[in-house]
């Protein structure tokens, strides 16, 4: 049965954050993937600008970003299968070997003006066929860098990363492209990954305890995380309300050149400030998450998190002053975050060790795979509609999903604050 939500009421400050930072191997995890995040966020904004400059296609945006994306769709369930079966640190090495070797091919047909549209593609598929493996082995870590009580901070502060790199990552890439062009962005990201990698190797962190092996195989253990999944009353909606705002909401990340360029008429720079702005609120949402630290109230935190920010992308497609553009894309992606940091602390401080990985890659799934469907379908839509209304529609459909939740919040909250199964 599940149990009462736990009596953790927040309390905001930095105590928590420095206890979760003194286990060695989480600070040496967070201190190597810092550096790799920044230049991930100046790659992914230079492939994006590249992209742009090679075809100024809204549709071509949402393809690059379908194929970076998509794969997480096909392979998630699969890698988080795998993942529950061995040392989650072996396959998290192996990608970022692949991720390296990615960024460099593109460094280096960048730099000798040999790549093309569909280069560009071929490179980003393998980046998308690789993701869904790396994201599976870094959920099921982070529980192994620290006890259960400094989880949920664990949680937030690798989001707080993530969102930082955002903020920091294009302004750097803005400046690095106008100076030096896309190839230097590509090249930066090769040395963020060598970071990370020599990070890896000096952690030493014990594989998670597992139970017995099921004898169903891989294909039985992928539907034994369905069923597990579906029947949970509180991870069940959290993800479906998930996937609305990831397919409706997060695109706006693979469209912004195009608002850069065909709304805001900003080029480079104004894409850079764009982003940027999105990383910024983003960051303070991730920042304010990990201050406040506790469990309870978070699945009303998570759940209004959409309604906010549903608004603050109806404002933000309603104004053509690009000044007041930045001020409500911020406002989103504080939202955004704090939806998707909350989402993934309730699922993971309720779920079961046996499960972790399973279920965690049906959450990356939705989270990197569905809005690839979502970039694809607005960028076509975008075509005939425009970028603002396109958008817009979006986030009126945000607004019904969230009506959706709300009426569900009690009970989601009963079921995902608990102590959970461990």
């Amino acid at each position: 049965m599940t149990q009462a939500p736990r009596d953790d009421s927040p309390r905001f400050g930095f105590a928590g954050v420095r206890r979760a930072l003194r286990h060695r191997d989480h600070f040496l995890f967070a201190a190597g993937m810092a550096p790799s995040l920044i230049t991930l966020w100046m790659q992914r904004l230079a492939v994006g600008w590249l992209t742009w400059e090679l075809t100024h296609s809204p549709a071509w945006l949402g393809i690059i970003a379908f194929a970076d994306l998509f794969p997480s769709v096909v392979l998630s369930p699969l890698a988080g299968a795998l993942i529950d079966r061995v040392d989650p640190m072996r396959p998290m090495v192996l990608c970022q070997i692949v991720f390296l070797v990615q960024a460099l091919i593109l460094a280096v047909l960048s730099f000798a003006g040999l790549i093309t549209i569909e280069i560009l593609l071929a490179l980003e598929l393998l980046l998308g066929l690789t993701h869904p493996f790396n994201t599976a082995s870094r959920y099921t870590i982070l529980p192994s860098l620290v006890p259960r009580a400094d989880l949920s901070v664990t949680i937030a502060i690798n989001s707080s990363l993530y969102n930082v790199a955002r903020f920091i990552g294009p302004a750097a890439a803005g400046a690095v492209i106008v100076i030096g062009g896309v190839s230097w962005a590509f090249a930066g990201n090769v040395l963020g990954y060598l970071v990370f990698l020599l990070a890896l190797f000096r952690m030493d962190v014990a594989p998670p305890e597992r139970g017995a092996r099921s004898k169903a195989g891989l294909f039985g253990d992928v539907a034994e995380g369905w069923r597990y999944t579906v029947a949970h009353p509180g991870i069940r909606p959290v993800l479906a309300l998930l996937i609305i705002t990831a397919v409706v909401s997060r695109p706006v990340v693979d469209l912004l050149p195009g608002f850069a360029g065909d709304v805001f008429h900003r080029g480079a720079g104004g894409l850079a400030w764009l982003t940027a702005a999105l990383g910024l609120g983003a960051m303070l949402g991730a920042l304010w998450l990990t201050l406040r630290g506790a469990l309870t109230g978070l699945t009303t935190i998570t759940i209004t998190a959409v309604l906010f920010l549903a608004l603050a992308l109806l404002a933000f497609t309603a104004t053509d002053n690009f000044f007041l553009a930045l001020v409500f894309l911020a406002l989103s992606g504080f939202a955004m975050v704090v939806n998707g940091i909350g989402s993934q602390t309730l699922i993971q401080s309720s779920v079961t060790s046996a499960m972790r990985g399973r279920v965690m890659s049906l959450y990356a799934l939705i989270y990197r795979g569905m809005p690839a469907l979502g970039a694809v379908g607005m960028g076509w839509l975008a075509e005939g509609f425009g970028l603002p209304a396109t958008l817009g529609g979006g986030a009126v459909l945000c607004l019904i999903a969230w009506g959706w939740a709300a009426r569900r919040r009690r009970g989601m909250a009963v079921a995902l604050e608990g102590k959970g199964p461990d």
